[in-house]
């Protein structure tokens, strides 16, 4: 799962996790939505990133969110394969833990990769995606912190 387009650091970082093993990937990615607006911002607060709290409202939202999210999950899926791995995703609208859950167990997956931002107020209260998929999808959870460009 992830929220922002993959760094090239990112792409690096989760392709070479095992090593020479051939890896596959299915991403999920779920455009940003008001409901998270507010732990945005508090997050931003508690990162001292006052700017970027007063912006929060900028960024689209809804339906507005979805072809940037559409065009973000194209360029990582277009990096993971330049990489090397095979990579299929798609973009949840609705329940991700669900969607997670189904598609873990379609592919039988070995582990799951959630690749964030820090979200403190949300892991503080263990509702950001890595806690919540760990009580869901029965397989390991692996929580990275995404890399800026």
């Amino acid at each position: 799962m992830i929220e922002k387009p993959l760094s090239p650091v990112d792409v690096e970082f989760v392709t070479t996790l095992h090593g020479d093993e051939k890896v596959s990937f299915v991403v999920l990615m779920q455009p940003r939505g008001d409901q998270d607006r507010l732990l945005r911002a508090l997050d931003d607060v508690a990162l001292g990133e006052l700017e970027e709290a007063v912006h929060e409202g900028d960024e689209p939202e809804g339906g507005e969110a979805t072809e940037p999210a559409r065009l973000a999950l194209e360029h990582s899926l277009k990096s993971l394969r330049d990489a090397g791995g095979e990579a299929i995703g798609q973009l949840v609208e609705d329940h991700p833990m669900d969607v997670l859950k189904s598609v873990a167990a379609e592919t039988r997956a070995d582990e799951v990769i959630v690749l964030t931002a820090p979200h403190y107020v949300e892991e503080f209260f263990h509702r950001d995606w890595a806690s919540r998929a760990r009580h869901k999808v029965g397989v390991p959870v692996l929580k990275l912190y995404a890399h800026s460009e």
